[in-house]
C-alpha cells in the first residue's frame, strides 16, 4: 500500500509516520491484501489534534474517517478504529466488489461522464449577488444499486451521493437525512406508477 502521511502546522517525526504505517496496514490488511493507497494528515486546531484518514481498497470505493483528541496518537486511533469499524460492516460487499472483476468492468461502460463545480459558501458582504464557482472538475456517475450507492456513501462519509440505477439506468441521489437515517431520490419511480 502507496502511503502518504502529512501535517498541517505539524511536524511528523518517524515515529508517528512508524505507528501510522503499522497500524493502518494491519487494520486494511485485515480485509485486503493490497489496499491502493492511504493518506493520513494531521492537524492541530485549538487544543484538538485532528487525524483525517482517507484509504482507496478499489477501484471507485474510497473509505475516510475523521477523529480528534487531546494527543496526535489517540486522535489517529480513534479515526483507525472507525475504518475497521466500517471494514468489518461492508467486508463481505466489498470483497466481492473487490474479486469479481467482471463488475468492475462492465461498471466502466455504464460511467456518465459528467462535471463537478464547487460553488462559494456564502456572499456575506451582498447576499442579491451570484455565487461564485470556485472550482470545476471532471468525474463520473457510477452505475450501481441502491444498496451499494449506501455503502459507499457511509464509507467515504459522504453527506450524498448522486449514481445510475442498475435497475433502470435512470438518475438516483441518496443522501443522508438529520435523523441520521438515508433518504433516497428515484425520479423514475414517477413514470413506474
Amino acid at each position: 500500500m502507496n502511503l502518504t502521511v502529512k501535517g498541517k502546522h505539524i511536524d511528523i517525526g518517524d515515529a508517528l509516520r512508524g505507528h501510522v504505517e503499522e497500524q493502518l496496514s494491519a487494520v486494511t490488511e485485515k480485509y485486503f491484501s493490497n489496499p491502493i493507497d492511504a493518506t493520513v494528515v494531521f492537524a492541530h486546531e485549538a487544543h484538538l489534534y485532528r487525524s483525517d484518514i482517507s484509504v482507496r481498497i478499489g477501484r471507485g470505493i474510497m473509505l475516510q474517517s475523521s477523529a480528534e483528541a487531546t494527543d496526535i496518537y489517540p486522535a489517529f486511533e480513534a479515526a483507525a478504529e472507525k475504518v475497521g469499524k466500517r471494514l468489518r460492516r461492508y467486508k463481505r460487499r466489498l470483497r466481492d466488489h473487490h474479486l469479481n472483476g467482471a463488475i468492475a468492468a462492465a461498471a466502466d461502460a455504464e460511467e456518465l461522464p459528467a462535471r463537478q463545480y464547487v460553488i462559494e459558501a456564502d456572499h456575506e458582504d451582498d447576499p442579491s449577488t451570484e455565487p461564485m464557482i470556485v472550482a470545476e472538475m471532471e468525474t463520473t456517475i457510477e452505475t450501481m444499486s441502491v444498496a451499494e450507492a449506501v455503502m459507499r456513501m457511509d464509507l467515504a462519509e459522504l453527506p450524498a451521493l448522486m449514481f445510475r440505477s442498475g435497475a433502470h439506468g435512470g438518475l438516483n441521489m441518496i443522501y443522508r437525512r438529520p435523523d441520521g437515517n438515508v433518504g433516497w431520490v428515484d425520479p423514475k419511480a414517477l413514470s413506474r406508477t
